[in-house]
């Protein structure tokens, strides 16, 4: 029997340390020992065997053939996988996602933690996961943003097939009332100041001159899309930096703190807390005592897990 491969971010990679960028990956996935997060939406797709995941507040196996889109700011585990798995996907940060001509009750929900499965797949997406995989890490600016935008296409028709949306927590429903068609171009606004900007002091008046609206608009507008207020999402920009930061040998918590845009140790400590559940202390401490994970599978260099 082959023995069980834990995983371990690749840190030099960058996927957490740079949630404003896609990142892509096409691997066999090793199971994670505790659930992460980072603030990007997740797209898994099932090139052969099946994982399961423990959501917050549900469980999901997807199978071969499988596609699924996810909201990666709230912690999930890959608990468990086929011998022979081999999955695909990336991880979409919000200015792309919310330039998607998705049903806006879907955006919505996957925002409050819905997972959405279509079975709706064929040969030609285990061929196409493959290339943008490949144009991503390529090197050549060119090709990286046809990927994004192939990949982008290819979510979009969802709408058209069978597709099924998991609960996520108890808390999920629809944000969506009082929104129009206006709304999502003003999200993809504030997405572009927050990725740019996340790690510098900034606050909700800054965040709406930018997007050139009034700060009440702007944190009503971005609070029915996502779920979430301004502050949360720069929060969680930031946690999802400093959780890389604090993955490297030399990560001082104190300074890892500053880098990610905290303004103090106290600040840091009590969002960190919130969302892992552990201080950055413990949390550095038991990302070291994982067991280290492979390089390669099948002659590809393996990419950053879910």
């Amino acid at each position: 029997m082959t023995e069980r491969v834990y995983y371990e971010p690749d840190v030099k990679n960058g996927v957490e340390r740079l949630p404003t960028v896609l990142s892509m990956f096409h691997a066999s996935p090793p199971v994670m020992l505790a659930p992460h997060w980072h603030a990007q939406v997740e797209v898994n797709y099932i090139v052969r065997g099946w994982v399961h995941y423990r959501m917050s507040g549900h469980e999901v196996r997807f199978n071969e053939g499988d596609m699924a889109l996810f909201w990666g700011g709230l912690p999930h585990q890959l608990d468990d996988a086929a011998e022979d798995v081999v999955y695909a996907g990336g991880h979409l940060p919000l200015v792309h996602f919310f330039r998607l001509r998705l049903p806006q009750d879907v955006q919505s929900k996957l925002m409050q933690g819905a997972t959405l499965i279509s079975q709706a797949t064929d040969a030609s997406d285990t061929f196409n996961f493959a290339r943008w995989n490949d144009y991503a890490r390529s090197g050549d600016p060119m090709k990286a943003g046809i990927a994004v935008d192939e990949l982008l296409l290819r979510i979009e028709r969802v709408r058209f097939d069978a597709y099924k949306l998991l609960p996520g927590p108890a808390n999920v429903v629809s944000v969506v009332d009082g929104l129009d068609h206006h709304s999502s171009p003003i999200v993809v606004r504030i997405c572009d100041f927050i990725a740019d900007n996340f790690r510098e002091e900034i606050d909700s008046a800054d965040i709406a001159q930018a997007a050139d609206i009034h700060p009440k608009y702007a944190m009503n507008v971005f609070k029915k899309s996502t779920g979430m207020t301004l502050n949360d999402y720069v929060n969680l920009m930031r946690l999802s930096y400093a959780q890389a930061l604090l993955m490297q040998e030399e990560a001082n918590v104190l300074q890892v703190a500053m880098d990610s845009g905290f303004g103090s140790l106290s600040a840091f400590n009590k969002s960190f807390r919130k969302i892992a559940g552990m201080s950055p202390t413990d949390f550095r401490r038991d990302v070291r005592r994982r067991p280290p994970a492979p390089v390669t599978v099948n002659g590809r260099t393996n990419g950053p897990m879910n």
